[in-house]
């Protein structure tokens, strides 16, 4: 299986390389970003939509990160672009909620993938 599927936005070289080999660390970092994620995704929706833009400025943040971490570098610019139009206020509503939706919906599809990697990775346990 490649480890870059570029139509996606993501690139797991990086976690390839930190595990050294071990399918149990590249399965334990994937299931933890599989918990994490939909709820970050969830609480920053949801905050956009009730206009709280701290919470969703801060969701943002702790999200950010794990998608450097697994090499969605599209998608962790973007939601820092999110991030910091909700730390100034919300001004432009619909173009964060068209940022976010492109983020949601990448990040998703990778949580598909990601998902079946961790599935092969724990079968070769």
């Amino acid at each position: 299986m490649s480890d870059f599927h570029p139509n996606q936005d993501l690139d797991l070289s990086f976690l390839y390389e930190i595990a050294d080999g071990s399918d149990e660390f590249i399965a334990d970092s994937i299931g933890l970003f599989l918990e994490q994620t939909p709820q970050l995704l969830s609480t920053i929706s949801n905050a956009i939509y009730a206009q709280d833009w701290a919470t969703a400025a801060s969701a943002s943040h702790k999200l950010k990160p794990n998608l450097g971490f697994f090499g969605m570098p599209i998608s962790q610019a973007t939601i820092q672009e999110v991030e910091l139009a909700c730390k100034a206020g919300g001004e432009n509503p619909t173009e964060i909620i068209e940022k976010f939706t492109q983020v949601k919906n990448t990040v998703e599809a990778n949580l598909i993938e990601l998902q079946k990697i961790k599935t092969e990775k724990e079968a070769n346990l």
